[in-house]
C-alpha cells in the first residue's frame, strides 16, 4: 500500500522558487504561463490497514511545516 503526499506552501506564502520557475518559462517563450508554484511529491509505502490519519500525523510532525505548508494525502492501493 502506497501514501502519495503533495505538499505546497499556503497561499499568501512567498514562493520564490516558484517564481523563478515562471520567469525561465517567461524567457523561454511561453508567456501564457502565469502564477506558478512549486512543492514536493513524496511516495511512502506503508503496510495494509494504515490509517490516512497516520499518514496525516507524519505530515504534521514532519514531512510539511504546518505553519507555511499545506498538505494532501491519497492513499492507493
Amino acid at each position: 500500500m502506497k501514501a502519495i503526499v503533495k505538499v505546497t506552501l499556503r497561499k499568501g506564502v512567498l514562493d520564490p522558487q516558484g517564481k523563478a520557475i515562471e520567469s525561465a518559462l517567461h524567457h523561454l517563450g511561453f508567456d501564457e504561463v502565469g502564477n506558478v508554484h512549486q512543492g514536493k511529491f513524496i511516495e511512502i509505502e506503508v503496510p495494509e490497514g494504515t490509517s490516512e490519519d497516520r499518514i496525516k500525523e507524519m505530515c504534521q510532525k514532519l514531512l510539511a511545516n504546518p505553519v507555511t505548508e499545506d498538505f494532501e494525502v491519497v492513499m492507493t492501493a
